[in-house]
């Protein structure tokens, strides 16, 4: 029997003022078969989180392909450690990108994420360039103060987080794991992944 296909995937994220307007990319190489390439921007956000979004949305992107093994690389040395357990993640926002790229990783039967030069990243890192420069192109248009509006392919993706932070919770419930997330800390994930995806005004519950 055949060995799974390892499907090698490049991340990047960048920042023009860190914070500032932000993008993501990422490449997912495939054998016998034309690489796919993804990049957005973020609006207004850090490096780091750029990096993890773009972490996660390539993991979910692997998940859809059916994928068992990956082999990620990123030229961000902290995603890396913090995703491998050698650093702790102590920022409250990349705490949840972080969450669910860990409960993204348990789709799979094997996760390696390595990091990498910059230089051996080129082509995520020039999709990232790219979205940034087209974003800057833009005429800017004023949001209003009620929900953005949100294509039908932005809803999917939201519902899709949203899903997966509530089933990953919902398994560690179920295992009667001592240091599951308590309900309060999984409303407040889930309310940042709706508030994030601009389903919900930028004001949290109390």
């Amino acid at each position: 029997m055949s060995e799974p296909e390892v499907l090698t995937i490049y991340t990047d994220g960048a920042a023009r003022g860190n914070p500032g307007p932000a993008a993501y990319a990422y490449v997912i190489e495939r054998n016998g078969a034309p690489p796919i390439e993804e990049k957005r921007t973020l609006g207004n956000a850090t490096n780091n989180l750029a990096e993890y979004t773009a972490l996660v949305r390539a993991l979910e992107h692997a998940a859809r392909l059916g994928a068992r093994r990956l082999a990620v690389h990123s030229d961000s040395e902290l995603l890396v450690k913090q995703m491998n357990g050698e650093y702790q993640v102590k920022n409250a926002d990349l705490r949840t990108l972080f969450q669910q790229a860990k409960a993204l990783e348990k789709q799979f039967d094997r996760v390696d994420i390595r990091h990498v030069r910059r230089e051996l990243n080129r082509r995520a890192d020039r999709l990232c360039n790219e979205a940034l420069d087209a974003a800057e192109r833009r005429p800017q248009t004023a949001q209003p103060s009620a929900a953005r509006k949100v294509t039908g392919e932005r809803q999917q993706s939201v519902r899709e987080e949203a899903l997966i932070c509530l089933k990953a919770a919902a398994s560690e419930w179920a295992r009667g794991n001592p240091n599951s997330p308590p309900l309060d800390q999984v409303w407040e994930q889930l309310w940042s992944i709706l508030e994030d995806g601009g389903v919900l005004r930028p004001s949290r519950p109390h």
